[in-house]
């Protein structure tokens, strides 16, 4: 049976790893933003706001897909309007297709929000104790990972196709505009810091710094994608996924440093903003890419430094459990610091950062 992937959200971190993944395993692939690049083919793009329900039906209208990645959100003033807009937006999706009784699966890519909290409310509180389990139950809060899973159950019991839900870690992957996207933002800090001669400072928390925690790789999430929407193991589960393995910041740092010959500063036993490091640094990154023949010079494009500093500054250890998806038959692995430097020599190929 031949297939056919829906990718909601094919512009950002995870969709477009994805959908290069699906490519190169013969699927057919659509690839759906408000503002799809055109020159990804074999990637067939279409461009619909999904909050807008007319125009995204006229968009979808020949598109029959056999399966759907969501891999879309729209960050929000207030966790309340996360919820209604990013839960409306699945819901618009399942509504809009053609033939939605023709699906085989749709997968649901979240994020560990569902064990920490929503921005508003994030890594306080009373958390669960790590290693994190799909097995816990969820948060006594607003959540929009919550609704977002709702909204899938609910389709998939109208219409009677299976589903999977994707909670990865920071996702670690090659992606220009993403409002989250903690390897770029460390390459463009690590890059002025090389530049100007400032201190590569670890911008986290002492318990960051300090305690073993994980990542996502960006490819490591696209085969679990496709393992869970394909193997009898995957339909109506929500799992985990993260590298493999696990690490301390104060391990990898100097590493990461070393990549860019630079040396890593003393850890200074507190949180250091990373956002305000940045802040007013897009005249100096304009000058940068202009000396080095870069080709995005806008600063915003690339880094995220709101994301890495929330996700750095978390006072709490950070470890997931992968159990469930080995026992189920996914046996995908990478190491860590390959995820950081392989992406950080495709930014350099591309001409991204000096």
């Amino acid at each position: 049976m031949s297939k056919t992937a829906l990718v909601a959200g094919v512009t950002g971190i995870v969709g477009q790893n994805l959908a290069a993944r699906l490519v190169a395993d013969g699927w057919v692939v659509y690839g759906l933003a408000r503002n799809p690049r055109l020159d990804t083919a074999p990637i067939i793009p279409l461009a619909a706001d999904l909050l807008g329900l007319g125009a995204l039906k006229a968009t979808l209208a020949n598109v029959r897909p056999t399966h759907v990645f969501f891999c879309s959100w729209l960050r929000q003033a207030t966790e309340a309007e996360n919820c209604r807009v990013n839960s409306t937006m699945v819901r618009h999706l399942f509504e809009a297709l053609p033939a939605p009784g023709e699906l085989v699966h749709a997968a649901l890519t979240t994020g560990l929000k569902h064990y920490l909290g929503p921005f508003e409310a994030y890594a306080s509180g009373t958390l669960p104790q790590t290693p994190f389990r799909e097995t816990m139950p969820r948060l006594a809060l607003q959540n929009f990972y919550y609704d977002q899973e709702d909204a899938l159950y609910a389709a998939a019991k109208r219409h009677g196709f299976s589903w999977s839900v994707h909670r990865p870690h920071t996702i670690i992957g090659h992606a220009v505009g993403n409002a989250m996207n903690m390897g770029t933002t460390l390459a463009v800090y690590a890059s002025i810091c090389r530049e100007t001669g400032l201190p590569f400072i670890f911008p986290g928390s002492p318990a960051q710094w300090q305690g073993l925690t994980d990542v996502t790789d960006a490819r490591q999430l696209a085969a679990h994608l496709v393992w869970a929407s394909t193997a009898p193991a995957g339909r109506n589960e929500a799992f985990n996924v993260v590298n493999g393995d696990v690490f301390r910041w104060q391990w990898l740092w100097p590493q990461i440093a070393e990549w860019f010959g630079l040396e890593a500063a003393i850890y200074p036993g507190h949180a250091t903003s990373l956002e305000d490091r940045l802040s007013g640094a897009g005249g100096l990154w304009r000058d940068i890419a202009e000396r080095h023949g870069l080709q995005e010079p806008d600063i915003g494009r690339l880094a995220s430094a709101w994301h890495t500093d929330a996700d750095l500054g978390r006072p709490v250890e950070c470890v997931t459990d992968m159990s469930k998806s080995r026992k189920a038959g996914f046996g995908g692995y990478i190491y860590t610091p390959d995820s950081f430097t392989d992406l950080f020599a495709r930014l350099r190929a591309e001409r991204l950062i000096p």
